[in-house]
């Protein structure tokens, strides 16, 4: 338990990046980038993601529900960061593609042909 305390502790002096670059699999939707790369998703990543990050962390991150009650979590990537140790309230959120992971991302209503359709 003291481990925990003492981490939040080191993380209350986290300086805030300029530039955070994350990545998505090639495979991913048309929907399911839209829904990433659209202003209020960074703007969620900056509020939630206060703890320190490092390239090369991954994680998944729920973006949305489909018509039928389906989720869709996508799998990020940090790719850079550049300028201090966490997000921020102003840091950019950039995204880039990254190789294919076989991920079944997105509805046959959004995407247009269905999960892997991009």
């Amino acid at each position: 338990m003291a481990s925990n305390h003492a981490e939040r502790d080191a993380d209350a002096d986290l300086t805030p990046a300029g530039r955070v670059v994350v990545s998505y699999p090639e495979d991913l939707s048309d929907w399911g980038r839209f829904q990433v790369e659209k202003p209020s998703f960074r703007a969620y990543l900056r509020k939630t993601r206060t703890d320190r990050v490092r390239q090369g962390d991954e994680w998944e991150e729920f973006v949305g529900v489909g018509c039928c009650g389906s989720t869709l979590d996508v799998p990020l990537r940090i790719e850079r960061i550049e300028g201090g140790d966490t997000f921020g309230p102003d840091t950019e959120v950039a995204f880039e593609v990254r190789e294919a992971c076989g991920m079944q991302g997105g509805w046959n209503v959004q995407s247009q042909g269905g999960p892997n359709e991009v």
